[in-house]
C-alpha cells in the first residue's frame, strides 16, 4: 500500500510517527499546496490530510485511491459525498485532544483574568522593588468560583472544559447547538439565556450550518459588559468583525480565540487592531497540540489504517 500524508508538518515530530512509517510505501511532505494536490495524491492507495483539501475533483481523478484518512475531528476539507460514490471510506480521529483544548481554554481565560504579562513585568522592571506595599493592588480580578460558565456545545471538549469549571467553583450552564448530548449533569439553556446570564462564554461546537455566524453583534450585545468568550472550537462560530467592534465599545470585558475565519489569521483582520489589546487574548490555532494529544492523534490514524487493511 503506498501511504500518503500531505501535510506531515502539521503534527510536528511527536514519539510513534515512525510507527505511521512502517504501514507500507510511505511519503510525506510538510506542507502541500492546491496546485501540488492532484500529482502528489495520483498514485496513492491511501492520503492522510490535516488541512489539505480534496474535493470532487481530486479525488475522483486518484484512481488508485481506497482511504482518506483525515489527521483531525473536523471533516470540513474532505467532499464526503464524493468519496462515497466512489467508495472510499473517510475516517478522522475523535477525541483525541479533549485535554489538550480544556487546559488551553483556561489559559486564555486565567490570562484574560489576571494579566499575567503585565504583572510579571512590574516585578521584573524594578516597580515592585520601589512599592511601598507588599503587593500590587492597581489592578483587581475576580475569581472563577461563584460564576456562571456556559459551555456552547457540550461534546468530549465541552464536557472536559465544564469539569474543569466546576472544579474552579463555577455553575456551569450550557446550549447545544445540535440538540443532541442533552444528557448532561448540568443546566441547559436556550442561548439568548446563557448570553445574558453567563459571566464565561466558552465555545466548543463544530462549524456548520447551526453555528456559522452564531455570534454576531446582536448576541454579543445581550453578553454582560463584565463577561468574557473564548473560543477554541472553529473559527466563523464568532463573527471577527462583530467581536473587534463589541471589544471596543466595551460590550465584553474580554475575549480569548484560538480559531479564526481564514487561518493563518490576515495581517488586516481588525482583531489585530483593536484599541484596548489587553482585551484580547489570540493563539495561532494550537490549544489542540500539546505532545500528548499529537501523539493520540498519530495512534488514531495508524489504527484507522490498521482497521482498513484487516477489513481486506
Amino acid at each position: 500500500m503506498t501511504i500518503v500524508f500531505l501535510d506531515i508538518k502539521t503534527i510536528g515530530d511527536v514519539p510513534n510517527l515512525e510507527s505511521l512509517r512502517q504501514l507500507g510505501e510511505f511519503e510525506s511532505y510538510p506542507v502541500t499546496r492546491p496546485d501540488q494536490t492532484a500529482e502528489r495524491i495520483r498514485e496513492a492507495d491511501i492520503v492522510i490530510t490535516n488541512k489539505v483539501v480534496l474535493d470532487e475533483a481530486l479525488i475522483k481523478g486518484a484512481e488508485k485511491l481506497k482511504l482518506i484518512c483525515v489527521a483531525a475531528t473536523g471533516m470540513n476539507n474532505i467532499d464526503r459525498e464524493a468519496a462515497k460514490e466512489e467508495g472510499i471510506p473517510v475516517k478522522n480521529v475523535a477525541g483525541y485532544a479533549s485535554g489538550s483544548v480544556a487546559q488551553g481554554t483556561f489559559a486564555m481565560i486565567l490570562h484574560l483574568v489576571y494579566n499575567l504579562p503585565e504583572i510579571d513585568r512590574y516585578v521584573k522592571n524594578g516597580a515592585y522593588s520601589q512599592s511601598d506595599i507588599f503587593t500590587n493592588l492597581d489592578r483587581s480580578y475576580h475569581e472563577i468560583a461563584g460564576l456562571q460558565f456556559g459551555v456552547i456545545g457540550m461534546g468530549s471538549i465541552g464536557n472536559r472544559v465544564a469539569q474543569i469549571a466546576e472544579a474552579f467553583g463555577a455553575t456551569v450552564v450550557y446550549y447545544s447547538t445540535s440538540g443532541r448530548n442533552t444528557d448532561q449533569p448540568y443546566r441547559r439553556l436556550e442561548l439568548s439565556e446563557l448570553l445574558e446570564t453567563s459571566d464565561i462564554v466558552s465555545v466548543h461546537a463544530p462549524l456548520n450550518d447551526n453555528t456559522d455566524n452564531l455570534l454576531d453583534y446582536e448576541k454579543l450585545q445581550q453578553m454582560k459588559s463584565s463577561a468574557l468568550l473564548i473560543n477554541t472550537g472553529r473559527g466563523g462560530i464568532v463573527n471577527e468583525n462583530d467581536l473587534a467592534r463589541a471589544l471596543d465599545e466595551d460590550l465584553i470585558a474580554g475575549a480569548g480565540l484560538d480559531v479564526f475565519e481564514q487561518e493563518p489569521i490576515p495581517a488586516d483582520n481588525p482583531l489585530l487592531g483593536i484599541r484596548k489589546k489587553e482585551k484580547l487574548v489570540l493563539t495561532p490555532h494550537m490549544t489542540w497540540a500539546s505532545v500528548e494529544a499529537r501523539t493520540a492523534l498519530v495512534e488514531g490514524i495508524i489504527e484507522n489504517i490498521e482497521e482498513f487493511l484487516d477489513e481486506r
